[in-house]
């Protein structure tokens, strides 16, 4: 029997798995602020508003796309290797191809290097979430799960102010990405430094060690009975929040750059702020709310909520309106819920010696689908005639399938992470 961590180590995950995301964070926050002055500085004269939406979907989809691809095979890789030395792994993919970000000279370079840099950010989350998971107590999982969605969230925000201070335009913007890189060192202690989890090494010691497994019956495991329908629903739940949040959510930071403009270039930080002040406190409030509600009930709040306030926000409001960032506020709220609730749901749903390729197949899988869908959105917005708010409306009802997708997701809240509880009941 392996012991646990002591309680420094236990902190020492955390604070390791905690800015490993604030990092993801500022990784997924970054075109968002920077695409249309990356675009006007390297399409030059041939740079329209349109063409920059455009490159701006084309981005958004090559980091959704890498994601997905990171989350599976870095995800896999964590059970294989450890869910340390995997998220090592993941940190040093997102921080070096971030930082060659600042040395590019064609938009089909950076559209590369957003997708080489995906692939470590889809890796980071199921290895974060999954070692933090198994090296804190069950009693303590809805607060560390918490800490876990509040964490990418304020990279989010973390940049934005970092955005306001030093504001980004066609002839400054490479120094952000040169920032990027920064994170490499975290990757390097995370290889060397941080313990693994002892759950994951127990069940190593209890594995034959004549047979090691490998991705195919990893993925076969997840993909047959009796774990192929927990695959499917930990896969719809996952992917409605990251549908919703990328193909209609984001389309709020370069509609404000669009109507700011140069006459208030910090505008589009301020409104990227605002949103992630609000998602910082909703990713932490989520796992909180499923506890309360009960994770079936609380999802089904946050889709109906989530449709109804990006509704408002697109049709009820505009950039430079005074109601405009306190709704870009509650949205940001509303719509993050979900990232504190994935932390503490998705690793109930999968047994330990699966759990890191199950959690980061249910999330990432959903970026395939976001990253079609923010493609068919760039598609959409140019023949919406370059209009953020149809856009934005139009994608937001994606979170109404939410109610349907729920429906057929098993409420694990009486269950623990040795095994399902038997007073854990079934989706019908």
């Amino acid at each position: 029997m392996i012991a646990p961590l002591s309680r420094p180590a236990r902190w020492g995950v955390l604070a390791t798995a905690i800015l490993a995301l604030l990092f993801d964070g500022v990784e997924l926050g970054l075109m968002p602020v920077a695409s249309l002055s990356v675009s006007k500085s390297l399409l030059g004269a041939a740079y329209t508003p349109t063409l920059g939406g455009d490159w701006f979907a084309r981005f958004t989809a090559a980091l959704m796309l890498g994601a997905a691809m990171g989350g599976i095979v870095l995800g896999g890789l964590g059970d294989r290797i450890g869910r340390t030395r995997a998220l090592g792994v993941s940190v040093l993919f997102y921080s070096i191809f971030a930082g060659a970000g600042a040395l590019v000279q064609t938009q089909e370079q950076m559209l590369v290097l957003r997708f080489l840099v995906g692939l470590g950010v889809g890796g980071v989350w199921p290895n974060a979430v999954s070692l933090a998971a198994e090296c804190w107590p069950d009693k303590s999982r809805p607060m560390v799960a918490g800490l876990m969605g509040a964490a990418l969230n304020a990279g989010i925000l973390l940049l934005s102010q970092v955005v306001r201070l030093w504001t980004l335009s066609a002839d400054s913007w490479r120094w952000i990405f040169q920032w990027g890189a920064l994170p490499a060192g975290l990757g390097l202690l995370a290889l060397t430094v941080v313990p693994e989890s002892p759950l994951w090494r127990q069940r190593r010691v209890g594995a034959s060690t004549t047979t090691r497994p490998t991705r195919i019956p990893v993925l076969r495991t997840l993909f047959t009975p009796p774990l192929l329908r927990t695959t499917l629903v930990g896969i719809a739940v996952g992917s409605i929040p990251l549908i919703g949040a990328w193909s209609a959510s984001k389309w709020m930071i370069p509609w404000a750059d669009a109507v700011a403009g140069s006459a208030a270039p910090a505008y589009k930080a301020s409104a990227q702020g605002f949103w992630a002040l609000g998602a910082v406190m909703g990713s932490f409030c989520g796992a909180q709310v499923a506890e309360w509600l009960g994770r079936r009930r609380a999802y089904s709040w946050m889709s109906l909520g989530s449709a109804a306030l990006t509704s408002l926000l697109f049709l009820g409001t505009r950039p430079l309106d005074p109601a405009f960032l306190p709704t870009v506020l509650a949205q940001g709220f509303v719509g993050t819920l979900f990232f504190g609730w994935l932390p503490l749901y998705l690793p109930e749903l999968f047994p330990t010696e699966v759990r890191s390729a199950g959690s980061g197949i249910a999330y990432n899988v959903g970026r395939f689908v976001t990253a079609a869908g923010v493609l068919a959105a760039g598609g959409l917005f140019v023949m919406l005639g370059g209009s953020y708010p149809r856009i934005g409306a139009t994608c937001g009802l994606v979170y109404l399938l939410g109610l349907v997708a729920i429906r057929w997701a098993p409420d694990t809240t009486a269950r623990t992470l040795s095994g399902p509880d038997s007073r854990a009941s079934q989706a019908p």
